[in-house]
């Protein structure tokens, strides 16, 4: 038999034999497409290549591109597990052609491949293409001798691709493998006619040969492109002579261990192999993604990663298991798939620790949340309901952390739908209160501002890592309002682009280098630099004296001080990551980073804040470093090359197939394009200025160096001084004197409340003589002023004591303009009224609003001039 990763292996040989440059897997998260929220296709890191954006150094491609699809038209979330093909992660295998070869070529590598390569027989290919495409049906004739009544036509919605509304678009041609007659879903069982499993398509050919210039409208591309997906699961099926994925050897494995941990076993019924299947699917998606430095969270990817773990927690309930142990499943996917994703054995310990504590914290909930909706589907039964509204499902989902799909699988078992209109509706109405909506990558994309300039194939060469001046030539100016002009004057801002530039753009975390632009009839300061494209440095300028003109020779002059400082920045945060891997372990990767001259601030994967003497191990090693003045140095190579000598490859960073690699002996190496120190002495000193958390699983230390720090250090020198004059302190006494200050401060405190609490009890034996009765109830309202509620408390109790029947309401004005008010109702009373319901209408003229238990309630107020007004309210209520 074949094994999957035999056939990935076969598959990337085969078309690097045929020219096709081999290209890693892109992470799951698309970082230079913010339009996605996974990458769910082969062709997303080459998308820009498609649209004439970006080029490489090779027109043919092949790649094995690890995907995900749980959300928008590509949602199969309720299918995993059910039926033999959807899953959420999945393995696409494809060739690419940008501009090389196109249909015939795509035809018979795919035929070739599939035929020779893998063996599959002739007679049981079958193959689809446009109704119009008349080229591809004759070439599947001509290439692979398919006779004409095996290749079908069809329309639009199955045989056209399109990147959107405009862009590359094009016929594609599918091939589909006959399963046999036992597949047959019955007699109009056909190609086109329905989509059960007889006719299995394996391979999508996408003819990429138009630009969709707007609807209707449509005009050849200069340069037909190849774009071909294969799935990995569905090819490795058919070879192995299994009608399901989840029967392949890629998933019978981790099955297995699923169904260990429940001592089960698998094919002993349709529930118990579904909640296996869908145990090993999510435990896939789940490696994977943390993998990739995604972690649980309530928003964006974080919520995904966090849906899938719980989703399979759900099913694995449903298998008896009570203690943790999807982490347990995702170390087998480890074990299976580590050879040909290493960065699953990179991050193993860290992703166990990952899912194991997601999981104890949902168990904490799970059990709770399945009683509540328990209750609820047998009340809508009993009424004979069958819908359960979008308000209990988000209360779920708000208080016990519930996705909605394990709200629908626990429902529609009994026959009860969702209203998830109205969920969604109220998951929008709290996103809009919390203003927490996902927002994409959060990356600014230059090229938008500069696409005509990138399409023109405008190039500036960057000269900046030798030099800090040069000489060069204005070759595109751009006003502020993003068009182009021949010459910018004194007081206005816009960029201008140098043939040559010694100017740093903006990127990889590091911010665009400051300076002047000097010519003949004019001066200009660069307020900043950005990266427009991988080669165009487009400079943000401000003519500060005569004007800049198109075609002028200009002499540029990089800010020599503020390049130092953030160079100085740059090469102490590969010094801190290298020191958090040490301190932390290994699973640490770079989450992002802000690069300047003033600061530095490094984002990265961890689950816990960091205690001080961590913080002080980290500090230590990185001034160790810097105390060694260590030399950094830079050696350009390929990325093959730079992964063999063990480089560090930030998480989402694109890189060229010549990378820059960052070396401090013994410390560092890096994948980095940005400037450094000559020696890590030149730092001077690193200090932690903070250490915070910024997501779930994501950390963030801010510090500073050289410079920085001595100002920082000042700042501190001075207010430890300030602090030693106002305590009349000698150094060394303060943390002694400010702790009895603090001491001396709770006492007072605690003897202020205790003398409140001894008036106000001591009014309230007075205040017994205020009792009225209002429709045949004794009732008692009374400000006590300056009492706080601990106060109020102890007179309510006081009151509550001498007072075997009635409502009692106590209030008073605090010293900070605030109101507490405290409500009583004796037990006696409950059937004509409790203090929660009173107390909604009395707290409203203090602006408050309160709640409690039967017998005593409590609110809060910011109107003080509203308590007469309240006890009026109160007395009219009870009348």
């Amino acid at each position: 038999m074949m094994t999957a990763s035999e056939i990935r292996g076969r598959f990337l040989d085969y078309f690097a034999q045929n020219g096709h440059q081999p290209v890693s897997s892109s992470p799951l998260v698309p970082r230079e497409d913010p339009s996605l929220l996974f990458t769910n296709a082969g062709m997303v890191q080459f998308k820009k290549v498609f649209l004439g954006q970006d080029q490489r150094p090779y027109r043919r491609a092949v790649t094995a591109q690890k995907c995900l699809r749980v959300g928008g038209k590509h949602n199969d979330l309720e299918n995993v597990g059910r039926t033999a093909r959807h899953h959420t992660f999945f393995e696409m295998l494809g060739n690419f052609s940008f501009g090389d070869y196109f249909k015939e070529q795509a035809i018979r590598l795919a035929w070739e491949f599939l035929t020779v390569e893998l063996g599959l027989d002739k007679s049981r290919l079958y193959a689809t293409v446009y109704r119009d495409d008349d080229e591809a049906f004759g070439l599947w004739q001509k290439v692979a001798g398919l006779p004409a009544e095996r290749i079908y036509r069809l329309g639009e919605k199955d045989n056209f691709w399109s990147m959107g509304d405009t862009g590359p678009c094009g016929p594609c041609s599918e091939i589909l493998v006959d399963q046999g007659e036992h597949m047959s879903c019955g007699p109009n069982c056909g190609i086109g006619s329905c989509d059960c499993d007889r006719y299995l398509e394996v391979w999508n050919l996408v003819f990429m040969q138009y630009d969709q210039i707007e609807p209707g409208k449509r005009i050849d591309l200069p340069r037909p492109s190849i774009d071909t997906g294969m799935g990995l699961e569905r090819i490795a099926a058919i070879c192995q002579g299994v009608y399901s994925n989840y029967d392949t050897d890629l998933f019978q494995k981790i099955i297995a261990r699923a169904a260990e941990l429940a001592k089960v076993a698998y094919r002993a019924g349709e529930e118990t192999d579904t909640a296996l299947r869908v145990i090993a699917d999510h435990s896939r998606a789940v490696a994977f993604l943390i993998a990739d430095g995604i972690l649980p969270s309530n928003e964006g990817r974080g919520y995904v990663l966090r849906r899938l773990i719980r989703r399979a927690l759900r099913f694995g309930k449903l298998l008896g298991l009570s203690d943790p142990f999807l982490y347990e499943v995702a170390l087998a996917v480890v074990t299976h798939m580590g050879e040909a994703y290493p960065e699953l054995l990179a991050n193993r310990d860290f992703m166990t620790r990952v899912v194991r504590e997601e999981e104890e914290r949902f168990a904490a909930t799970l059990d709770k949340g399945l009683a509540i909706l328990s209750e609820e589907l047998d009340a809508l039964a009993a009424r004979g309901e069958t819908t359960l509204s979008g308000e209990s499902a988000f209360k779920l989902y708000d208080t016990y952390g519930f996705p909605l799909d394990i709200v629908n699988d626990v429902a529609g078992k009994r026959g009860i739908g969702v209203d998830e209109p109205a969920y969604r509706a109220c998951m929008d109405e709290q996103k809009a209160r919390a203003k927490k909506a996902w927002k994409g990558s959060g990356e600014t994309d230059p090229a938008v501002l500069f696409l005509e300039l990138l399409e023109s194939g405008l190039k500036s060469r960057f000269v900046g890592y030798d030099a800090l001046s040069a000489q060069s030539r204005v070759v595109a100016l751009i006003s502020a309002a993003g068009r182009p002009v021949e010459r910018l004057i004194a007081g206005e801002t816009g960029y201008a682009v140098f043939g040559v530039t010694p100017f740093y753009g903006e990127s990889g975390g590091q911010a665009g280098d400051t300076g002047t632009a000097e010519t003949l009839t004019g001066l200009a300061d660069v307020t900043t630099t950005l990266k427009a494209g991988a080669d165009l440095t487009a400079h943000h300028v401000t003519v500060t004296k005569g004007e800049l003109l198109l075609d002028q020779e200009a002499e540029l002059r990089v800010d020599e001080e503020t390049r130092l400082a953030t160079a100085r920045n740059h090469t102490c945060t590969h010094l801190l990551h290298a020191a958090l891997k040490k301190v932390l372990g290994a699973h640490v990767n770079q989450a992002g980073s802000l690069v300047a001259p003033d600061r530095l601030r490094f984002d990265f994967t961890h689950i816990a804040a960091l205690s001080a003497e961590e913080i002080v191990r980290v500090e230590d090693e990185v001034n160790q470093a810097i105390l060694a003045a260590l030399p950094v140095s830079r050696e350009t190579m390929s990325q093959e090359a730079a992964r063999a000598k063990g480089a560090t490859a930030l998480f989402g960073e694109k890189y060229g197939d010549e990378v820059r690699v960052v070396t401090v002996p013994g410390v560092s190496m890096e994948l980095c394009g940005g400037t450094h120190l000559a020696s890590t002495g030149q730092a001077g000193s690193f200090l932690v200025l903070s250490e915070t958390g910024v997501a779930a699983g994501v950390r963030r230390i801010e510090a500073a160096t050289g410079k920085n720090v001595l100002a920082h250090t000042r700042t501190l020198r001075a207010e430890y001084e300030q602090g030693l004059k106002a305590l009349k302190a000698a150094p060394g006494e303060l943390p002694g004197r400010i702790k009895k200050l603090f001491d001396d401060i709770k006492a007072l405190t605690r003897e202020k409340e205790h003398l409140a609490g001894k008036l106000a009890s001591g009014r309230g034996r007075d205040l017994m003589d205020d009792i009225v009765d209002i429709a045949g109830t004794r009732v008692l309202t009374a400000r006590l002023d300056g009492a706080n509620i601990k106060a109020l408390r102890e007179a309510m109790d006081d009151l509550r004591s001498k007072l075997p029947s009635g409502v009692v309401c106590l209030a008073a004005a605090q010293d900070d303009g605030k109101v507490a008010l405290i409500l009583s109702v004796t037990k006696d009373l409950h059937a004509r009224f409790t203090a929660p319901a009173l107390i909604k209408a009395v707290s409203a003229p203090i602006n408050g609003s309160g709640g409690g238990r039967p017998d005593l309630a409590q609110a809060g107020g910011a109107n003080p001039e509203g308590i007469d007004e309240a006890f009026a309210t109160l007395k009219t209520l009870l009348a």
